[in-house]
């Protein structure tokens, strides 16, 4: 397969697009750093793309009832692209040991840590989620977003029905307790009230669908 080095992040987004990824951010590590492939000098993050990625992501060959159809289909994916662009993939699944992609984004400039301390990103607000990233050789350079929780009235402090979701963190334990309950069935089948509480997931076009997929398979 040929190397095309990418030039600007608009190739990138070009070769995403077929597969509705799209960059949500990166940063410049510094050189001596750990953690990152040999030679990196730009990290870029992957996510979905809306409207259009469920659909697309469904009736690609990994939706085949087997376990993992999602890791399954960004690791080919992403994978590919990564060796079409001279770059080395790196994924948020398939450890230990993990990748930090939390902190990775938090250093990315277009993602930020929300006042109930989920990521939060200038697009895609609390619904924000990563399929991979790529670690290039060549330096790209990325103009910074905006924070979008500035002039929010915090809508996601007191959304949660459960109490699991606030200013001091996520009750993981709380949160599964409230799914197993008749009231739980609302996050379940259309997604976390709080992510959806954010006024930019409310813009996002996010399918119900996808939100209520990783409910399940974060509750089971």
């Amino acid at each position: 397969m040929a190397v095309a080095p990418l030039n600007n992040p608009e190739d990138l987004e070009a070769l995403l697009a077929p597969h509705f990824l799209t960059l949500l951010g990166g940063f410049s590590p510094d050189p001596q750093e750990a953690g990152f492939p040999k030679g990196t000098k730009t990290l870029l993050l992957l996510g979905p793309k809306e409207p259009g990625f469920w659909p697309h992501l469904t009736a690609q060959p990994e939706w085949d009832g087997r376990p993992d159809p999602v890791d399954r289909w960004s690791r080919r994916v992403i994978g590919r692209l990564a060796c079409a662009i001279g770059a080395k993939a790196l994924f948020p699944f398939g450890g230990p040991p993990w990748h930090p992609f939390y902190a990775w984004a938090l250093r990315s400039g277009r993602v930020w840590d929300s006042p109930v301390r989920l990521l939060v990103h200038q697009d895609q607000g609390l619904m924000v989620s990563f399929r991979g990233a790529l670690a290039l050789k060549q330096r790209l350079e990325l103009s910074p977003g905006v924070k979008p929780c500035e002039d929010c009235p915090a809508p996601c402090l007191i959304a949660c029905p459960a109490g699991a979701l606030g200013g001091q963190g996520y009750d993981v334990p709380a949160c599964h307790a409230f799914l197993d309950q008749p009231a739980g069935a609302d996050c379940l089948s259309s997604g976390c009230i709080t992510r959806r509480a954010c006024p930019v997931s409310s813009r996002y076009a996010r399918l119900a669908e996808h939100s209520a997929y990783h409910m399940r398979q974060f509750h089971t």
